[in-house]
């Protein structure tokens, strides 16, 4: 068996290693010109879903390697007000080993690890156009470049705009959420730490205000391996309405645009927003998919972004495409020994229709600008009624213990007699 795979993000990666591993003739095509291009250094949060697929598909010295470049994972989720007064605090269980524990990456990290032993697997500067299936029961790849490659699968993971998805499943839709984000970085040094809200250094935080709107904070400290000085990054997130047309603004004028959108904010995180550098600074217009009938399996298939694209809100979207990239290898694999590779593939499919849209649902209760939280007259009702209660469950073990198993459950599938979080 030969297999494609369009595009070398964390899914796509993860499945070319896991292939490569089991003894398959796997080929990876990536458009961007350099391993580097295109990418920033955020962070990708990977829950125990993605470390048991990691582990799963990385020889071990890859794997190894990618433990390496991660930060310090994060030992507790806080939930504050926008001026920083406490919500909710639960830890995060950070004794499990490394195959099944929560990390904290850097995108940039996280390729370059990734990378590692795909010498010959991976293809950069190839920009994929269409595919073919042929008589045969092969399929080809066709790229900008006027090349062409033929194996016996094609997996599209070339994420959000994916031209494998849009030729494959035309009707597939990708919408619009109605929440724009605008995100920055800046470097954590001590004077930079102490405007971090309580116990945000070493956790996940999430600050909630008073018309649908919030802001992610993480801190990132590499404790002097040399991936990546260590940083502070923020996310600020509200409805379209919320925003002016920022078409062509430069990094500082969006920055000026959170200010402008936070007066009343604790001063604090004003002066995060503020220090963000520059070129670190960006908007996104936060899109997700629509939930997929099932179609007829064939010999091209699709990994992560590119079937079930979603929003940031739980932080499940790259961990998801591990999951997708873990259990296709599986199947292939099985194929490889003797089954049929399409009827393989329908196994997958079947599997990651279900759990993949469930993860899209979820994301976008979080991040969805329809919400009642985002109406001008209730929408500050609905916010109080948020705060109350999660000051309610914060106060009550048994409410906290259930709401943050709930969400462990989310990130971890192996065994529901495990809690990856427990309450404060």
């Amino acid at each position: 068996m030969r297999v494609l795979i369009i595009g070398a993000g964390t899914g796509g990666l993860c499945l070319a290693h896991g292939l490569k591993k089991a003894g398959v003739d796997v080929a990876l095509f990536e458009r961007d010109r350099t391993p580097r291009s295109m990418l920033i250094g955020y962070r990708v949060g990977i829950s125990p879903d993605g470390s048991k697929a990691l582990h799963s598909c990385l020889p071990p010295e890859v794997f190894a390697e990618f433990v390496r470049t991660t930060a310090r994972p994060p030992r507790r989720i806080v939930m504050r007000t926008e001026k920083y007064k406490e919500l909710l605090v639960g830890d995060i269980d950070t004794d499990r080993d490394d195959t099944r524990s929560e990390k904290s990456v850097s995108r940039i990290a996280m390729r370059t690890a990734l990378l590692g032993g795909l010498d010959d697997v991976v293809r950069f500067d190839k920009t994929f156009t269409h595919f073919t299936q042929n008589d045969d029961g092969t399929v080809t790849a066709f790229f900008d470049d006027g090349t062409s490659e033929t194996g016996d699968v094609l997996v599209g993971a070339d994420g959000a705009q994916s031209r494998v998805r849009r030729q494959y499943l035309p009707d597939a839709k990708v919408v619009d959420t109605g929440i724009t984000s605008i995100a920055g970085k800046l470097p954590l040094t001590d004077e930079n730490a102490k405007l971090l809200p309580p116990l945000a250094d070493g956790g996940i935080t999430l600050l909630f205000g008073p018309h649908g709107e919030f802001v992610i904070i993480h801190v990132m400290r590499f404790d002097g391996t040399g991936v990546e000085d260590d940083y502070i990054m923020w996310g600020y997130a509200a409805s379209h309405e919320k925003f002016p047309d920022m078409t062509g603004m430069s990094p500082a004028e969006l920055k000026q645009v959170v200010l402008n959108l936070t007066p009343k904010f604790h001063p604090n995180l004003r002066k995060l927003f503020a220090l963000a550098v520059p070129e670190t600074v960006f908007p996104i217009r936060v899109r997700t998919s629509e939930r997929l009938r099932p179609w007829q399996p064939s010999n091209v298939t699709l990994i992560g972004d590119s079937v079930h694209l979603m929003t940031p809100g739980r932080g499940i979207g790259a961990n998801t495409a591990l999951r997708d990239a873990e259990l296709l290898c599986r199947k292939l694999v099985e194929a490889r020994a003797g089954e049929d590779a399409v009827r393989a593939i329908g196994e997958y499919e079947r599997e990651m229709i279900e759990y993949g849209f469930e993860a899209v649902e979820a994301s976008r209760e979080m991040m969805d600008g329809t919400s009642l939280v985002h109406k001008p007259v209730i929408g500050p009702v609905v916010a109080a009624f948020s705060r109350t209660f999660l000051r309610v469950t914060n106060a009550v073990p048994v409410l906290k213990r259930r709401m943050l198993a709930e969400d462990a459950a989310e990130r971890d599938h192996v065994s529901s007699d495990h809690e990856v979080v427990h309450a404060r």
